[in-house]
């Protein structure tokens, strides 16, 4: 029998969502006059534009001395570059975080210079970036969480009045546990030290990609600077829709104003540095010692599958999604790649093989999160076949 008193709830859901009514917060979004003056307080680099230079990264390299440059950078200056990518992709976080602990066990993982992460990746970012260590929590981030760890989901009429159709408590909960404050002073001191660790979301209100020094953040006087952290690393697993964007105070022209969020997926799946970025004046400033190392760590499937759709609205638009975001992925690993060819840096992926056929019962499934996670990791323990050029390239 059809539920009428659903159906009467959608109807008044609609009428009242088309008559411009809503439950969500009044903002007080930037003027568009005000955009590029907009900035965390006392934290001048805490984050840029993903499509720029930023203009304090230039001056250093433009104008700090070799013994300002060692004493800024002495972990990264005059040694070997190891720069590490980590994408996107929900629960398949876990084939990231296996591969890095195989990786551990096999005996070769380096210190990373630089750790980049958007989305589920920015979530295992801070703890690839403390190193080896770390690998105990990443394997219970990716092991033992569940969906209801995760997100709550709304009811129909909140979620369509409201900002998301899944509440994030959950998740601010997770990641407050296992991102702690030691964990934020650790981070603190190794950016001290010249290591990099960034994290991507996207600025709704402006339609551009950011990218997050997290270091800057962990190391500054800022007195709500754990907090700032954690909401980043939310606001960049904010799948927009499902999940609620997060709104950031910021001040410009003495005035505070907020700034709106969401999963850094949408700007790309994975992200190494701007293409603006004069990478080989960096290097050769630091005096880098032989060709930079790029790993990427793409967590998903790349190779197409065949999967035949129901003629039904949402199985076509979560096909379409999928596809969608699976070419994007693809077309970010071609320009990471030129990068890594005008830049002299050398250039490896690793994405979740066909072969692996497991399929999830839930958003985050525990059963499917470990198969992956156990997966990557024997790949990686016996020596992990990482791939000289994205998929379908071929050098000619």
């Amino acid at each position: 029998m059809i539920n009428k008193a659903r159906i009467l709830l959608i109807l008044s859901s609609l009428i009242i969502v088309l008559s411009g009514c809503s439950m969500t917060p009044e903002r007080k979004p930037i003027p568009v006059d005000l955009v590029k003056q907009a900035a965390i307080p006392g934290i001048p680099d805490a984050r840029f534009w993903a499509d720029e230079w930023p203009t304090f990264s230039v001056h250093k390299f433009e104008n700090l001395t070799d013994k300002e440059l060692r004493e800024h950078f002495s972990a990264i200056y005059n040694t070997e570059h190891n720069y590490l990518a980590i994408s996107g992709g929900g629960a398949n976080g876990a084939f990231g975080a296996g591969l890095l602990a195989g990786w551990t066990e096999h005996g070769d993982r380096p210190q990373f210079t630089m750790v980049t992460g958007v989305s589920t990746g920015a979530l295992s970012a801070p703890f690839a970036f403390l190193g080896s260590d770390y690998d105990d929590e990443l394997k219970k981030v990716y092991t033992q969480t569940k969906t209801s760890d995760i997100a709550v989901e709304r009811n129909l009429l909140s979620g369509m009045l409201g900002d998301s159709m899944a509440d994030t408590t959950p998740l601010k909960k997770l990641i407050r546990k296992y991102i702690t404050d030691d964990v934020i002073a650790a981070i603190g001191r190794e950016y001290k030290k010249g290591r990099r660790l960034f994290v991507g979301t996207v600025n709704l209100d402006a339609g551009r990609a950011v990218i997050w020094n997290i270091g800057a953040i962990a190391n500054s006087n800022y007195p709500e600077k754990a907090d700032l952290i954690r909401e980043v690393l939310r606001a960049s697993a904010a799948i927009p829709v499902a999940f609620p964007p997060v709104l950031f105070n910021v001040k410009a022209d003495g005035k505070t104003y907020d700034e709106m969020h969401v999963d850094g997926g949408t700007g790309s799946q994975v992200f190494v540095y701007p293409a603006a970025v004069n990478w080989k004046q960096i290097t050769k400033k630091l005096k880098v010692k032989g060709e930079p190392k790029v790993y990427i760590i793409r967590n998903s499937f790349l190779d197409p599958d065949y999967n035949g759709v129901i003629p039904s609205v949402m199985p076509i638009a979560s096909r379409s999604i999928d596809s969608l975001i699976r070419t994007q992925g693809v077309g970010d690993l071609y320009q990471i790649y030129a990068l890594c060819e005008r830049d002299g840096n050398d250039f490896n992926l690793a994405y979740i093989p066909a072969d692996f056929t497991e399929k999830p019962k839930e958003g985050f499934d525990p059963v499917y999160m470990t198969d992956l996670y156990n997966y990557a990791y024997k790949m990686a323990v016996n020596g992990f076949p990482w791939k000289k050029g994205p998929p379908g390239f071929i050098r000619q």
